[in-house]
């Protein structure tokens, strides 16, 4: 079969391998072409603690975990959402699980069974890959049906394509390929991009006495929960567990609020939690075991004792309150239920799990198109949305591979 179209990928992530794979099922000639060693990078670190595929919840409440962004991913995501990346792995041969919580992984836990079958799917369908190509986004002329410029170890490398998929990822974990510097050369052509972001990402400013920094960071808080009320009146609640830094807190219960945080911190420079250390007690019944005589225990003893409170559980106390306001029972009990950690930063976005900000979708066409670089289609973390953590992450990714993928094969009419 005589190929009769080129489309370049720029971006070896699951956005840009996704876009290949429908490209090529297409019979368009697909080259991939990658600044790292070899793809997938973030991928596969992402699945190192177990590689978290999608989630398993109803698909109207998994839309809802992309918030204002929902009405843009929708589209994609009804042609390509969890059921269909339950069934591409199994086309792979890797077969999946529910756990516990919901969310979908591999049998085996592993990304890199999973990464090696598909590239062994992608090149049988003859997509080629050029790894340690940089993109050179400094330049001055149009990268659609032109002249595609990259640094290679051999020098630098002129290539053309009749369409150009860019998945460059974020700005987060730059060692591992994606550092935004895509951003200002877009909006140098006329594409709006909104900043990017820290998001799924840690805080600082909890404000930990050097004793509880030195004795408690790195520490779970464990069986807890969180509520934060912004200044719009959007107000987060869940459950589950987060672990206390040097200078503040970080890790998954903080990651699923980050966004509502980090927004408000931008706003009015600081953010206030309510941290409730025993969310499976009433206000009434902590009340009750607090004012429990005690006899001759010590009150960490008689917390221990009544409920379980102890370790960093018991530290935090120590940090909101002073001696005499932890002999006063009804303000330790009601403490105890919504201690206040104040934060004032966000950490580095290089730090973060992934971003927000972007491409803006009004910028784009219904097939991920830059309206102002005809031909040019993005997709992943380069556009204006971010999600929590729990699957929601990687299957939008694809989703969006998967639609500038279709974009870019009906401009070419294939």
């Amino acid at each position: 079969m005589t190929l009769s179209h080129t489309v370049a990928v720029i971006g070896g992530g699951p956005a840009g391998l996704m876009a290949a794979e429908v490209l090529s099922a297409s019979g368009v000639q697909v080259h991939v072409y990658d600044a790292m060693p070899s793809v997938g990078r973030k991928f596969l670190l992402a699945g190192r603690g177990g590689l978290n595929l999608t989630h398993s919840e109803p698909f109207d409440i998994f839309m809802s975990r992309f918030g204002d962004r929902r009405a843009q991913l929708e589209p994609m995501l009804t042609q390509f959402g969890p059921e269909q990346v339950r069934q591409w792995a199994a086309g792979l041969g890797i077969e999946t699980f529910v756990g516990t919580s919901g969310r979908v992984f591999p049998t085996d836990m592993k990304a890199a069974p999973l990464l090696r079958a598909w590239l062994q799917r992608l090149r049988a369908a003859g997509v080629q890959f050029h790894m340690r190509h940089r993109w050179l986004v400094d330049g001055d002329a149009p990268i659609a049906a032109a002249s595609l410029r990259f640094a290679t170890p051999g020098g630098e490398a002129t290539v053309k394509a009749d369409a150009v998929v860019l998945a460059l990822g974020g700005a987060s974990w730059a060692r591992l390929g994606s550092d935004g510097t895509w951003a200002p050369w877009l909006q140098a052509r006329g594409v709006d991009v909104a900043p990017l972001l820290p998001a799924n990402c840690g805080f600082d400013g909890a404000g930990w006495s050097e004793h509880f920094s030195s004795r408690f960071a790195g520490q779970p808080f464990k069986s807890v929960a969180i509520s934060f009320t912004d200044s719009q009146g959007r107000r987060f609640a869940r459950k589950g567990e987060f672990v206390a830094t040097a200078t503040g807190i970080e890790g998954s219960l903080i990651y699923a609020a980050s966004a509502f945080l980090r927004d408000e911190i931008a706003a009015h420079g600081s953010a206030t939690l309510l941290l409730d250390l025993l969310p499976d007690r009433s206000a009434e019944q902590v009340l009750a075991a607090v004012t429990h005589p005690r006899g001759a225990r010590s009150l960490s003893s008689h917390l221990k004792s009544r409920l379980g409170l102890e370790g960093i559980k018991t530290g935090v106390l120590h940090e909101v309150l002073n001696r005499e306001a932890m002999q006063d029972a009804a303000q330790l009990a009601a403490t105890i239920k919504a201690v206040p950690l104040r934060l004032v930063a966000a950490r580095p976005i290089d730090e973060a799990i992934s971003t927000a900000g972007g491409v803006r979708f009004d910028a784009l066409d219904e097939g991920l198109m830059a309206s102002a670089l005809p031909g040019v289609f993005l997709a992943g973390e380069m556009l204006d949305w971010e999600a929590p953590t729990g699957g929601y992450l990687l299957t939008a990714s694809m989703a969006s591979g998967a639609a500038a993928a279709r974009g870019a094969i009906k401009r070419l009419n294939v």
